[in-house]
């Protein structure tokens, strides 16, 4: 019997778009799924249209809640599933037909890991191809992925593909220092699930996955197969890794590193610690910068000090004590030559 997928797709104010996500789901190879979608509050008429359109359909479940945010929203959606696996679909990204049955053989190949991640194919708002491989270019800690800790299985081919990797492992120490997963692609068991929990809603706006995928990791083995099943979307308006949210996201990562470090005794060493969290630290700071917040940023980048790049880091401290007019053209161009830490994560 093929195990039962339950879908969840957030969605807010997307009605021209959330349909393409539903049936990127429902034309699935495997098809054994549920799909949740929960409608987060929307005002353009999302609750309506999707109902006319699958009202009918036992597959589909619609929930419609108050604006609370994607993590809320993931949330609701958490509560619903009745599959015995898990996957997350943003309403503006769409899978490719074979995702959930390939990823689905992916861990009977690791069954010591119960959640898998991939790469995707980023599409600009038009839907042209930008980059078909694209997990790189948002998450930096990716170049790191080959650990000693990290073993390499037998992989499975997908339609269309000569040769793919499969790596599975514990990828916690990796994560600690910066999020490598992107949501969307993710299939997780319920087993898996029930022993991270939901997504925090403390964490408002965005930033929030990187906590969850944290805490996945943090629960055992996990699995990232080296293919893109994903189409994911970038440069609309409402993404949650727009520029203008980039201050928030670097304080929900902040917070994510000092939660970690609160919860997690032991389970990694006291120096990796105050490394992510000088890093975190870092970041924010650099965020803080850009939007000419000066003073808060000079607070977090003495902070992050204490871990490495520490000339980058004075740098900037330097920056952060020079009159606007002369710190904005030599940030500008430092930004233009490296930020490491910039787009950590994505949802």
């Amino acid at each position: 019997m093929k195990p039962m997928v339950s879908v969840i797709i957030p969605t807010y104010n997307r009605a021209a778009l959330v349909q393409r996500a539903i049936e990127s789901v429902l034309a699935q190879s495997h098809e054994a799924v549920e799909v949740i979608v929960v409608d987060d509050g929307s005002s353009d008429g999302s609750a309506e249209r999707l109902g006319l359109r699958y009202g009918d359909d036992d597959r589909v479940n619609c929930i419609v809640t108050d604006h609370r945010g994607a993590a809320a929203a993931r949330n609701v959606g958490l509560a619903a599933v009745s599959g015995s696996h898990v996957a997350f679909l943003d309403s503006d990204d769409e899978w490719y037909q074979w995702k959930l049955q390939f990823q689905l053989e992916c861990l009977d190949a690791v069954p010591e890991a119960e959640m898998i991640w991939s790469d995707l194919a980023a599409v600009d708002a038009d839907g042209a191809l930008v980059s078909p491989r694209h997990i790189r270019t948002l998450y930096r800690r990716h170049r790191e992925i080959r650990l000693a800790d990290v073993m390499e299985a037998t992989p499975v081919i997908p339609p269309g593909f000569d040769a793919v990797s499969l790596w599975w492992g514990d990828l916690y120490p990796t994560m600690i220092h910066g999020n490598m997963v992107h949501t969307s692609t993710v299939l997780l068991t319920k087993d898996r699930l029930e022993a991270v929990g939901g997504f925090d809603e403390s964490l408002v706006e965005t930033g929030e996955d990187f906590d969850f995928h944290l805490r996945t990791c943090r629960e055992g083995p996990v699995a990232f197969v080296d293919v893109s099943t994903t189409i994911w979307r970038q440069g609309a308006p409402d993404q949650l890794t727009r520029p203008d949210l980039m201050v928030q996201m670097a304080r929900n990562y902040v917070a994510t590193i000092e939660k970690a470090m609160r919860d997690d005794p032991g389970r990694l060493s006291e120096s990796e610690l105050r490394k992510a969290l000088a890093g975190a630290h870092r970041w924010l700071g650099e965020e803080l910068l850009e939007v000419g917040s000066a003073p808060e940023a000079r607070l977090h980048l003495n902070a992050a000090m204490r871990g490495r790049h520490r000339i980058k880091t004075a740098a900037l401290l330097l920056l952060s004590r020079l009159p606007s007019a002369v710190r904005d053209p030599v940030r500008r161009t430092l930004a233009s030559i490296s930020r490491p830490f910039r787009r950590r994560s994505a949802g």
